[in-house]
């Protein structure tokens, strides 16, 4: 990964600050192929690139550990997580049994006054896409789905898909936004809202199953669960 000198840093007292900066690039390289599945990665390698000491990158590589990843190696150093086929399937089945009923079950609950908020979450979604931000339409799509499930008002639900969401998203982005296709399934979302406002329950529970579909084909480079048509949606 040939990544340039972060300038314009300030002292080291904004270690926070510098390990938020590092953990994003990362996160952008890991998004978009960069940083190749199954390939190790040393801190101090990776410092060097970045032009800084080795302790801010380890710190930013645990938070990529925490979230799924990467793995950490003792003694050698990090390794992009290849994600099992099997482990997809089982993800991917349990986002359809809570998603797509949860998602019908709060279209009666969200308030009117709430929609201008939930079309602005939608739309920082399509931007991120038309500004070629991979880390920031993984971050807006998120904040998206996990505000809407929020409705149900079950905090143990919306942290266990959170978790879920985290470990299918790794791969196959980059592609999809060569191809124009990731800007396309972005403005889903906003589909999504439509029959939201129009209360169509059904609508957006079907909705969610085809958006779990293509996780599991597109974004996971694997085959579209039955029923579920592919695109590059979240």
């Amino acid at each position: 990964m040939e990544t340039a000198p972060i300038a314009g840093l300030g002292p080291l007292s904004k270690r926070e600050r510098l390990r938020e900066m590092v953990a994003d690039a990362l996160r952008a390289a890991v998004i978009s192929g960069e940083m190749r599945p199954g390939a190790v990665y040393s801190a101090p390698t990776l410092s060097a690139m970045f032009g800084i000491s080795a302790t801010p990158v380890r710190e930013a590589m645990l938070d990529l550990v925490r979230e799924g990843m990467v793995e950490a190696l003792p003694n050698k150093g990090y390794r992009v997580r290849v994600v099992p086929e099997t482990e997809l399937d089982e993800v991917t089945h349990v986002r359809l049994l809570l998603e797509p009923p949860t998602v019908r079950d709060v279209v009666p609950l969200v308030p009117a006054a709430d929609f201008p908020r939930l079309r602005e979450l939608a739309e920082a979604i399509v931007s991120a896409v038309r500004e070629r931000d991979l880390v920031g339409y993984i971050h807006a799509d998120r904040v998206f789905h996990l505000a809407l499930l929020g409705y149900a008002g079950n905090s143990q639900l919306v942290t266990i898909v959170s978790e879920l969401r985290s470990r299918t998203r790794l791969l196959g982005l980059t592609p999809l936004l060569e191809s124009g296709r990731l800007e396309s399934s972005a403005r889903e979302h906003h589909e999504l809202l439509d029959l939201v406002e129009r209360r169509d329950a059904d609508g957006a529970r079907e909705l969610m199953v085809r958006h779990i579909g293509h996780v599991r084909g597109k974004w996971a480079r694997g085959t579209p669960v039955d029923g579920a048509p592919e695109s590059g949606a979240s």
